[in-house]
């Protein structure tokens, strides 16, 4: 197995846990700090911002299990959001946790902490979530040299065998965005086998499990790409201790980078170029 088939192995992990995301986010703290000033923020030490991810943290999230560089998609969220808070790049300090372990209630050693984190309101009863910095769309999956491998529009998936499992929102996609008669298939791993055996062209999925699928699971899989965003999906959040006084100040960085274009440009950046997983255009 390759390097990259065992670093995205590491994404089934979050997507397994991935539960329905909210629209917003509305997490902030009541003891929210009255200043967002780099000075007046009460971080773990002061001067310093203590993020935390996984060990490993694996491509496209973090490049290399190396989050200090800013390369991959949360490495660079993150430091994107620590400029927005004052930070410099030497003022960031790493640390590691697993995914269970931060989602507990209970004292955290980091100020914040990103690994595909949904956003739900069964975690908010133990932790705090910024505003979202990634809504995961639907993406498509299939094995090279298959009819809509190097397809780029809606347009070229025109006649395509598409499936999804059943009461997924990916099925939904097929019928409404993609405009196709879907293949319809009791789970995940049904729809898996049929593509294997090349019944259907392509699998419709969210784009973190399309990530795992065409790595791991599909022999030569591919991701012919990633659908536009309907606004729809489960939506990632930087996680904090719960009522944690940082909480607010943390959604404004990202609601900056945002309203900025700088989140664009490093979605853009990590999860389609890098990632492989272009936006199939309308």
């Amino acid at each position: 197995m390759n390097k990259k088939k065992i670093a995205i192995l590491g994404l089934i992990a979050a997507s397994a846990m991935v539960l329905t995301g909210c629209a917003k986010s509305d997490s902030s703290s009541e003891t929210a700090s009255a200043s967002c000033a780099k000075a007046d923020l009460p971080t773990l030490t002061a001067g310093k911002l203590t993020i935390a991810t996984g060990e490993p943290a694996y491509y496209p999230w973090v490049i290399d299990d190396k989050p200090e560089t800013g390369n991959g998609f949360e490495g660079a969220v993150a430091y994107a959001v620590a400029k927005a808070l004052g930070y410099t790049n030497d003022e960031v300090v790493w640390v590691r946790t697993t995914f269970d372990g931060a989602v507990t209630p209970g004292a955290k050693t980091f100020d914040f902490n990103l690994q595909q984190f949904s956003i739900t309101d069964e975690r908010k009863v133990a932790v705090d979530f910024s505003s979202p910095y990634y809504t995961a769309p639907q993406a498509i999956v299939s094995f090279a040299g298959s009819k809509i491998e190097g397809k780029t529009s809606i347009a070229d998936l025109k006649g395509a065998k598409l499936g999804a499992a059943v009461g997924t929102t990916s099925l939904d996609v097929i019928s409404n965005q993609i405009g196709s008669t879907p293949s319809v298939f009791n789970d995940n791993a049904a729809a898996v086998s049929a593509l294997k055996n090349k019944q259907i062209d392509g699998l419709v999925v969210d784009l973190p499990t399309a990530f795992y699928l065409a790595g791991v699971e599909i022999p030569k899989g591919i991701i012919v790409g990633q659908l536009p965003s309907n606004g729809v999906g489960d939506q990632f959040g930087l996680l904090l201790a719960k009522d944690s006084p940082l909480t607010t100040c943390v959604s404004g960085a990202v609601d900056a980078i945002t309203a900025d274009g700088t989140l664009d440009a490093i979605t853009t950046q990590w999860l389609s170029t890098e990632a492989g997983a272009p936006v199939i255009k309308e």
